[in-house]
């Protein structure tokens, strides 16, 4: 089976904050878990992919580039989007079924909107989804807290399915390459 893992708007400034805007919540555990994610999709032979929000840093500079923690090889893919969605208006969906790609690993930022938007689109435009638990970020909201839109989330998302593909939740210490849900369907086909 073939899998990639996405790394969405895993940027400087998003993650870091500006003048108007806070940093993501558990910035330092987010920074950690998608690099040891890194190396587990490289021995797993999974491609590695980068969105750019091209709204963050007004598409340029330090504050738009991947967050220098995160490393990025030579050669990945790396798409830019000017909508939630990192489908929307990106060549993202045509490179994974060109690569026939049928499972995503999803991190990165902001929960409630991109990475939300993701996980949704993948599983109806085909496709498995693990959205790793503990590698997705947000900032606190009017109403809820960083850490609660984050639960929330991982609540809402897991078993989040779309008639033949649906998301699962997974901590980043389990065998995230190593997809589930096969075993889900013949679970609920006996």
């Amino acid at each position: 089976m073939n899998q990639a893992l996405l790394i969405i708007d895993a940027q400087c400034e998003l993650i870091e904050g500006n003048h108007t805007e806070k940093e993501v919540v558990n910035k330092a555990v987010l920074l950690s878990t998608i690099q040891k994610t890194i190396k587990k999709a490289n021995e797993a032979g999974a491609e590695v992919i980068y969105i750019r929000d091209l709204d963050v840093a007004d598409g340029k500079g330090q504050g738009f580039d991947i967050h220098p923690e995160i490393p990025v090889h030579e050669g990945a893919a790396v798409f830019n989007k000017q909508a939630t969605n990192a489908f929307y208006g990106t060549p993202l969906l045509e490179h994974l079924k060109e690569k026939q790609i049928y499972h995503l690993v999803i991190m990165g930022c902001k929960t409630e909107h991109c990475i939300d938007t993701a996980v949704r689109t993948a599983t109806v435009s085909g496709m498995d989804v693990t959205l790793v638990k503990d590698g997705h970020s947000t900032t606190d909201s009017a109403v809820l807290t960083g850490e609660q839109i984050v639960a929330h989330h991982n609540e809402i998302l897991h078993g989040h399915y779309n008639v033949d593909h649906f998301s699962i939740v997974r901590e980043a210490e389990e065998d995230l390459f190593r997809p589930m849900h096969d075993q889900y369907r013949a679970d609920e086909a006996e």
